[in-house]
Order: C-alpha cells, then sequence, then structure tokens
C-alpha cells in the first residue's frame, strides 16, 4: 500500500471515528440486526427503506449508515434460524440444518454465540480483502474502458443462470424480463418513448427501490399473514447460556472460519451470487473436508453454523469490490446500494479508486466497525432481539407496512412508485409461490440500464475492434460459459441429448402454467410495440426480448410436455449421487404449502386488499392520519387483539411517522382530497 493510499485510509477513519458518523452507524447496525431476525423485510428492502432518508447526509455519513445495516443484517438472521428453525433470510438457510438441532437440546446460547463470532470474524475478513484488493484493483480499473464495462455487465447477466438454481429456464426468462422493464422510458440515445403507456411517470423509467421492496417486502409479509402463526410455535430456548462455549468454538476452528470466510468474501465479489447461494458453497465446503462431518452434520454440529455465518457476513466486503471498482453490483444489497452512489453523485469505477479513494476506504472501515458493533449488539440484547421473533403477525405487520409505504413514496414522492410497489409485490408474490427465482429479474433491471448504454458507446467509439480485446473476450467467454452450464448439467441429468430430446409426453396442463403464458404475453407486446421506433432505440431491445421469449416459450413448453421423472428411492445405484449434484431453489420458499390453495389465494387476496384500501385512505385523508386508522383496522379485524394493545401500538407508530418524517425530514406530503376539498383543514399534518 503506497503513502496516498495509506493516507486515504487514514483519512477515512478519521470521518468514520467522528461521533456523529458512529452514532449513525451504530444505528444502521442495529436496525441492521432487527431486520434481520424479522423474517420479512431483509437487508435488500432495509436498504432500500433507508436511502431515502439519506439525501441530506454527506456521503461518508450515508454510506456508514447504509452500510452498518447492510453488513449486519445477516448477523441478525441466524436468531430466528436457531431459535425457530425459521431462517431471518435467504444467507441463513444452511445454519437450520445445526442451529435448530442444537437448540431444541438446549445449546441455543452455544449456536448464538458462535453465529456472532463468527460473523464477526467473517465481516471484518471480508473488509480486509476488499482493502487489500483496493491497490491491486487500482491500476487495472484505470485500464478498462466502455467495452470491458460492457463485457462485465453481460457477465453479471449471465449469472442469472447461478441463481436460477434448479429453474434455469425460468431464471433466464426472468432476467430477461428485468433487462426489458430498465428500458422502459426515454431512450437516451434517441429520446424515443418506450412503454411509457402515456404516463408521465414511467418517462423517466421505474424506480429501483419500489421494486425491490415489491419483490422482496411483501411477498414475505404476504405469507407470514397467510399463515397467521406466531413464529416460535411455543418452543421453549436458552439464549443466554453456553454464550462463552460458542465464543470458543469459533476461535478453535479457526481455520474453518478463515476457509470459509474466504470463500464467501471470493463468490461475494462475483456479480448475481448472492446468499442463496454462498452459505451452501461453504456448508457444503465444511461437510466434506471436516473430520467427521458426514456423520454428525445436520444433526447439531457447531461447525456447521460456524461454517454458514462466516461466509455469510464475509460476502458483503466481497460484494462491494466489483460495485464500487466497475459499477458492477455484487450481490441484490449491493444493486440498491447502486441508488446511494447516484444519489450522492457518485461514479462507481475508476473515480471510486483515485479521487474518491477516501469515500472507498469509509466504506471498508464501516463494513469492519458495523460488524464489531454488531456482534456486540447481539451478545448484549440476545434476549430482548429474540422476542421480536415472538410477536404474533398481527402485532408485526401493521408497524413494517407503514414503514414499506412511506419508503416506495420518499423515492420520487409521486403515486406511481405506490402503485409500482403494489405491481411488483403481486408480481413477487406469485414468483415466490410458484418458485420463479426473483434475484434474476432483480438483476436484469439494474444491469439493464448500463448493458445498453456502454453497447453504444463501445460501438461508436470502437466499431467493431472492441471484440478483440483481451478481457472483454474472456468475460464474454465466462459468461457464454454460465449461461451453458446450466444446459450441461440438465443433459447429463438426463443422460445424453437422445434422453432428452425424447423424454417428452403428453401435454400436461396446470393452473401455474398461467404464469410463464402471462409472461410471453408481455414480452409479445413489449416487441410488438418496439416495432415502430427509430432503429437505435429498438435494437437492443428487441434482441434482448426475442431471447427472453424464447427462454419462456422453452420453460412453458418444457412444463407442458416433459413426463416427470421418478426420482430413485434412496438406497438405490445412482441416489446418491442425484442426491449431491440436484440444485437447489435459489430464492426463498414459500412456507405456506401446509394451507390449501384456495385459503392461500383468499387471505393474500386480503393481504393485498388492506394494502389497496391503505392508499384509497391515503388519497382521501392523507398518510398521517391513516396510519392510525390501519393499524386499528388491521389488529382488530385481523385477530381481535386488545384494544389497550392497539391504541399504544396505533399512537407510537404514529407519533414516530410524525416526528421523523413530518418534522425531521419534512416529507412534501402528495395532496388529498379532503386537503383540495376543505382547505381550512391543511393543518392536519399530510392532508
Amino acid at each position: 500500500m503506497d503513502v496516498g493510499m495509506l493516507d486515504a485510509a487514514l483519512h477515512a477513519l478519521s470521518m468514520i471515528a467522528e461521533p456523529q458518523r458512529l452514532m449513525f452507524l451504530s444505528l444502521g447496525a442495529f436496525l441492521g440486526l432487527v431486520l434481520g431476525i424479522l423474517p420479512g423485510i431483509g437487508g435488500v428492502a432495509g436498504t432500500a427503506i433507508l436511502i431515502p432518508f439519506t439525501f441530506a447526509m454527506d456521503p461518508y455519513t450515508a454510506f456508514a449508515f447504509l452500510l452498518g445495516l447492510g453488513s449486519t443484517t445477516a448477523t441478525g438472521d441466524p436468531i430466528p434460524a436457531v431459535l425457530f428453525g425459521m431462517p431471518g433470510g435467504a444467507g441463513s438457510a444452511a445454519t437450520v440444518l445445526d442451529g435448530h438441532p442444537m437448540a431444541k437440546r438446549g445449546e441455543a446460547g452455544r449456536a448464538l454465540s458462535a453465529c456472532y463470532m463468527a460473523s464477526l470474524m467473517g465481516g471484518v475478513f471480508g473488509a480486509a480483502l476488499m482493502a487489500v484488493s483496493i491497490p491491486v484493483l487500482q491500476p487495472m480499473v484505470l485500464a478498462i474502458g466502455s467495452p470491458e464495462l460492457l463485457a462485465l455487465a453481460v457477465f453479471g447477466i449471465s449469472m442469472v443462470a447461478v441463481l436460477s438454481g434448479n429453474t434455469p429456464l425460468r431464471g433466464l426468462a426472468a432476467g430477461g424480463l428485468g433487462l426489458m422493464l430498465a428500458m422502459i422510458g426515454t431512450d437516451p440515445q434517441t429520446g424515443t418513448q418506450r412503454w411509457t403507456l402515456d404516463s408521465l411517470y414511467l418517462w423517466e423509467g421505474l424506480h429501483l427501490i419500489p421494486i425491490v421492496l415489491g419483490l422482496f417486502a411483501l411477498p414475505e409479509l404476504c405469507d407470514l399473514a397467510i399463515a397467521r402463526t406466531s413464529i416460535t410455535g411455543g418452543r421453549n430456548f436458552d439464549v443466554r447460556g453456553g454464550m462463552w462455549q460458542g465464543a470458543k468454538d469459533c476461535f478453535t476452528h479457526w481455520w474453518l472460519v478463515m476457509r470459509c470466510s474466504w470463500i464467501g468474501a471470493f463468490f461475494g465479489a462475483i456479480p448475481g451470487v448472492g446468499a442463496a447461494i454462498i452459505d451452501w458453497l461453504a456448508y457444503g465446503h465444511a461437510l466434506r473436508t471436516e473430520k467427521g462431518a458426514q456423520q454428525s452434520f445436520g444433526s447439531g454440529d457447531v461447525r456447521g453454523v460456524i461454517a454458514s455465518e462466516s461466509a455469510n457476513n464475509a460476502k458483503e466486503g466481497g460484494a462491494l469490490v466489483p460495485t464500487v471498482a466497475f459499477g458492477v453490483p455484487g450481490s441484490a444489497g449491493m444493486a440498491v446500494l447502486l441508488g446511494a452512489f447516484l444519489v450522492h453523485g457518485l461514479v462507481p469505477g475508476p473515480d471510486m479508486l483515485t479521487k474518491n479513494l477516501s469515500v472507498t476506504y469509509s466504506m471498508v472501515w464501516s463494513i469492519a466497525l458495523a460488524n464489531i458493533v454488531g456482534a456486540g449488539l447481539c451478545y448484549l440484547f440476545s434476549a430482548k432481539f429474540a422476542l421480536i421473533a415472538t410477536l404474533r403477525y398481527t402485532l408485526i405487520l401493521p408497524t413494517v407496512l407503514g414503514i414499506v409505504y412511506i419508503g416506495a413514496f420518499e423515492v420520487a414522492r409521486d403515486w406511481g412508485d405506490l402503485y409500482a410497489l403494489l405491481a411488483f409485490g403481486v408480481l413477487g408474490w406469485v414468483m415466490k409461490q410458484l418458485k420463479w427465482p426473483r434475484p434474476p429479474l432483480l438483476l436484469g433491471f439494474v444491469l439493464g440500464d448500463m448493458f445498453e448504454r456502454y453497447l453504444f458507446i463501445s460501438v461508436e467509439r470502437y466499431g467493431a475492434e472492441w471484440l478483440t480485446r483481451p478481457l472483454v473476450m474472456v468475460l464474454f467467454a465466462l459468461a457464454l460459459f454460465g449461461l451453458l452450464r446450466p444446459l450441461w448439467q440438465d443433459l447429463k441429468a438426463q443422460g445424453g441429448v437422445y434422453n432428452m430430446l425424447t423424454n417428452f409426453g403428453a401435454p400436461r396442463f396446470r393452473l401455474s402454467q398461467l404464469f410463464p403464458a402471462a409472461v410471453i404475453v408481455v414480452l409479445s407486446y413489449m416487441l410488438i410495440e418496439s416495432r415502430e421506433w427509430n432503429f437505435a432505440a429498438r435494437i437492443v431491445p428487441q434482441i434482448v426480448g426475442a431471447l427472453a421469449l424464447a427462454f419462456a416459450l422453452l420453460s412453458l413448453a418444457n412444463a407442458v410436455f416433459r413426463r416427470a421423472t421418478a426420482a430413485k428411492a434412496p438406497g438405490t445405484a445412482g441416489s446418491a449421487g442425484a442426491e449431491v449434484k440436484s440444485r437447489i431453489h435459489m430464492d426463498l420458499a414459500s412456507d405456506t404449502a401446509h394451507i390449501p390453495r384456495r385459503t392461500v389465494i383468499l387471505r393474500a387476496g386480503v393481504f393485498f386488499g388492506w394494502f389497496l384500501a391503505f392508499m384509497a385512505s391515503m388519497a382521501v385523508i392523507g398518510l398521517i392520519p391513516t396510519v392510525p386508522l390501519f393499524v386499528i383496522a388491521y389488529m382488530r379485524l385481523e385477530n381481535r387483539e386488545p384494544w389497550k394493545l392497539v391504541l399504544a401500538q396505533a399512537a407510537g407508530l404514529t407519533l414516530f411517522i410524525y416526528a421523523v418524517f413530518h418534522r425531521l425530514l419534512t416529507v412534501a406530503w402528495p395532496e388529498t382530497l379532503l386537503g383540495a376539498w376543505f382547505p381550512a383543514l391543511k393543518f392536519i399534518p399530510s392532508l
């Protein structure tokens, strides 16, 4: 590390060490832990909610706040995973396998402590990896032009095949749909209005935050409302016992922590490889390399907990490397964080490693300090945090939904964002129920604009010569490998090309096939609409749309005509290999499978009906007066909660929103019907 970099690192540390910034970092770390405990929002949606609240902050404070949350969400995830067998996020799914059995046999404290310490060590390792990588990346980034950035975008987009898990065609179709959605709005090359539907809101394109909240927050909250149960299920647990032993376990198995932290940091730096994959990779590595793991993993071995959690937290530092250096998000959380770069006038790429180097190092310090603060808070408040997960759904949902509404509205303060939130909430829930992976759609949306922009720049500036640049060729080759690998794996699983092409039978129609049919209709409409545009405005959408349509058609044909393959019984020849090689679904699975389908649909309709009722009331009387009415109505009608509790929660949430958003942040609320009819009533907040 040269003197300039050392000076930048020390300057960044001095900036982060200021009391005000440490306060915001600690607040972000606390919120991250709470969101990790609550199965529902998670770090992606939590970061999306907080971005609008950083508008008035300087970059050092803003990223300390956001990374404080993002870095510690994974630290809070294992609390419900260990105590209740319910992961707080996709990244702690593997933790359930050994953490929950430990809790059931009275070792909850030991398991939680191992999670905290492994998360701390893994998070600091990931931050250190980023700090060490900066001197190496700096000369590389300075030599990178638009062709290389385009190739990186293509490589990132190709990772949808990895994010698709056991449904590669669905993932590719979803990724293509995300790319198409990213092209909605005014074409920067020609000024053509693309799929704006005569709506002024769509002229600037769809906004990222309502899409993230809709795809990831609302479906989880909807499933919680459908299940209508507490998370704990009446289980007894011991939080404090065994804390010391759990921390000691991490130091005893320090080499396992380092190996799995390296796995988390390395794969976290690959765009599109998220927490849903990384913790399983680390868990599988430990399963294959640790002595006796084949016999003890899955039944309460603390090494399984350590492997999963150390990789889960190390990924944040790794994911930040391509985000800062290339503008290619290393995870869904970093995809949201890219919005914060734009908000604060920062451009990911060479500038972040030169004139904004101190800001980059402040992110490194923020991740490291946030993990230390987060682990300390967990050790201090483990029992209190765990109590949140014991609350009934009628106590959790009104508060969280109120914050989601405001978080989506804060982006552009336009009703269009709330409509987008609702639309993508329904889309995300349907995708989750039908096992269509949602991360590819988000990745496609985030990288779509970058892909089109750098493609035009590369062609205009270099002609066809940019295709022969070495790094471009390497990245395109890797992207092609990433896209073709799932097909190759399916070919092997089917026993070759012949078996794959002949394993078709009479068509089988199911209600679930209406969704890919709807995707085909939407993509077809978008392609037809694009025919009348200027050539420069339609060429990329038509290529991407045609590919997405092809993947969607293949997915539907596969579902309709493919014969069901009978699974081999355990113990038979080939069954072990099949089990090992099978790919998991790379998304949160719905936990409503035990409920009759009709009941699920009815309760989902009720949930989104509450959403529409909130919007209607907000249009008439404003958001702040709507909040207490919504809380009271939801808690009383859904579960007949006691009036004393209902009124206390309604008053507390309303006062919080009034103090923070109306007085402190001075949010410009939209015009209401009642305010227009009776101007004298406008003294009422948000009316």
